[in-house]
């Protein structure tokens, strides 16, 4: 889950009668009909490119619909939370679970808190290529992945059967999974969600053997529609210790996690937070038009607001 760097200013886009004419207000009414200014809006930035596009969405609307001043600052999952505290970080528009940092920053510190779903339903699992899915139809049972270890042995992996994961700093379980499966695996991290990506593609078109971690939300399963292997079913509390952990990924409810204080500040932001919801289709069109079409972060929110005024309007209302 890995994105490129964010920086530059929010482009607006130009329509005849949409969304984008509306006037953009300075200030909101607060809950006792004093008006509320936006001011600044903090949005951290997580390193994949479906949390990016959620982020620019909700920043391009803030920006032209309510006149905040939007900052966007890229952080790994957990410093970001840290950020909550210290003023620097408004929200996290899109949490994977995380009940550690809930326990951290929402019930001890009280610093965070949360504001909702994003509409967005998180799977996180083992992936093959469809090329090998077809060759080798029982590769997608978990039991059987020993017999093809040798296959995905690298120079990374030794004699062992390489799992390929993306940024080390993602929710992973994998590396318990390995040992508590009794597989004859080793966990390889690419480092980045674009990297991991890269070789997917890369073993679909040489039909190279590859296992690896991988998600949706994610533009690329429209690319390449990679096949999940069958883990043991996930059962509540499977999970609970990390060291233990035996089973399947839960399905993630993905959720947006703010500032105490910027939820309390009375910011109109907060209010286009809360209310922000959409589809994992949604998503994945603004995040392909990132990554597979090659538009900034800003244009391709503005071209999807653009093409949606409904349901910005439904955020607004």
């Amino acid at each position: 889950m890995t994105a490129a760097a964010v920086a530059g200013s929010l482009l607006v886009a130009c329509g005849e009668g949409d969304i984008e004419e509306a006037d953009v207000p300075d200030t909101a009414a607060g809950d006792d009909g004093e008006a509320v200014e936006c001011d600044e809006f903090d949005i951290a930035i997580n390193p994949w490119v479906g949390y990016e596009a959620s982020a620019h969405v909700v920043g391009h609307v803030a920006e032209t619909q309510l006149g905040c001043d939007v900052e966007y600052k890229n952080l790994a999952e957990e410093v970001a939370w840290q950020g909550f505290g210290s003023g620097e970080v408004d929200v996290v528009i899109e949490n994977w679970g995380h009940e550690d940092l809930k326990q951290t920053y929402i019930e001890e510190q009280g610093t965070a808190q949360e504001a909702g779903s994003t509409g967005n339903e998180g799977v996180i699992g083992w992936y093959v290529p469809p090329w090998m899915a077809e060759e080798y139809p029982d590769i997608t049972d978990w039991q059987n992945l020993n017999e093809y270890s040798d296959l995905f042995q690298t120079s990374e992996s030794g004699d062992k059967g390489q799992l390929l994961d993306g940024d080390p700093g993602f929710v992973t379980n994998d590396e318990a999974l390995v040992e508590n499966l009794d597989l004859d695996y080793e966990v390889v991290y690419a480092g980045s969600e674009a990297a991991l990506i890269q070789a997917f593609r890369r073993a679909e078109e040489n039909r190279e053997p590859l296992l690896g971690y991988f998600y949706d939300p994610q533009w690329f399963m429209s690319e390449v529609p990679l096949v999940k292997v069958d883990l043991p079913p996930y059962e509540e509390g499977c999970d609970a210790d990390p060291e233990a952990v035996d089973c399947d990924y839960p399905l993630y409810d993905l959720d947006k996690i703010v500032a105490t204080e910027f939820a309390e500040s009375g910011s109109p932001a907060y209010d286009l937070v809360e209310a922000f919801n959409w589809t994992n289709e949604d998503q994945n069109v603004v995040a392909a038009y990132i990554a597979q079409d090659g538009m900034s972060p800003d244009e391709a929110a503005a071209t999807w607001v653009e093409d949606n005024p409904d349901k910005v309007e439904e955020w607004l209302s």
